[in-house]
């Protein structure tokens, strides 16, 4: 009887860890093989898309910033502004979009 009751709280403990984990959730979807793929697919373009946000500000403030600290004409800083600036112009007159 004592085996009984320590099996029976032992199920309940899995029965709940079970639950805990949404195993129901994950096997509901590895059973649809296609909305497996399209929620894996929507994931993958809204971190793509979120990445290229991010890119895109932190370079914008890193380009208001770096235009900032060229306005200061230190001297050190401002040619090495200067140099890269002059990279750039150059790969841009290079390339042709």
């Amino acid at each position: 009887m004592k085996e009984l009751k320590t099996l029976l709280r032992k199920v309940e403990e899995l029965t709940m860890a079970m639950e805990k984990a949404s195993i129901a959730e994950y096997v509901a979807l590895y059973s649809k093989p296609w909305r497996f793929i399209y929620f894996n697919f929507l994931g993958g373009v809204v971190r793509g898309f979120g990445l290229g946000i991010g890119f895109t500000a932190i370079s914008a403030l890193f380009l208001y910033l770096l235009g900032r600290i060229a306005s200061l004409n230190l001297p050190i800083v401002g040619e090495f502004i200067a140099e890269i600036t002059r990279i750039v112009q150059n790969e841009l007159a290079r390339r042709s979009f």
